[in-house]
């Protein structure tokens, strides 16, 4: 399964890596962000954002504050409101009052979201087979779980830092 012709990429290809191969965050900043700008392309034909998508996805899994989704996706506050709000006027999202505790409000998903994620998952996993195929089969599957163990563990939260570290396409 090849790329369509709509996902060409922005920024030339860097064809040796190998000289960066021992720099754990470029190669990993790099992946981030070439993988990101894929399925933004992928779930633009669907009209929801990676975020949204994460977002309702992480909603789906239980009655949830907007507080609670915030700290399981990684938005601040003001990034959930824009986006809780953006979906509630897309229909596909709702706050509703909690019933254990009376100021918070919980995000509920509506029939209309949960087709939306259906249909975004459809187009992620498509976009991460897709990826996934350039290596052996057998690599797969150990690449995801050392993978999942950094980002569960040693990888889990950032350190304090005195500098804002920003998040940013990366100069080619």
């Amino acid at each position: 399964m090849g790329r369509s012709a709509e996902m060409v990429p922005v920024a030339p290809v860097v064809p040796e890596t190998q000289e960066f191969s021992p720099d754990l965050c470029w190669l990993l900043s790099r992946a981030s962000y070439t993988l990101t700008t894929e399925l933004t392309a992928g779930l633009e034909s669907i009209g929801v954002s990676p975020r949204a998508h994460c977002v309702l996805t992480a909603a789906m899994t239980g009655d949830h504050t907007q507080t609670e989704l915030a700290r399981m996706v990684g938005l601040d506050k003001t990034t959930m409101v824009v986006t809780l709000d953006e979906l509630e006027a897309a229909g596909l999202a709702e706050r509703r009052p909690s019933s254990e505790d009376r100021r918070a409000r919980v995000i509920a998903v509506t029939k209309a979201g949960k087709r939306k994620v259906d249909e975004a998952e459809a187009i992620a996993e498509r976009i991460r087979a897709d990826v996934l195929s350039v290596l052996p089969k057998d690599e797969r599957e150990v690449f995801l779980e050392a993978l999942t163990r950094l980002v569960g563990g040693r990888l889990s939260e950032p350190v304090a830092c005195s500098q804002t570290v920003r998040r940013r396409a990366p100069r080619v």
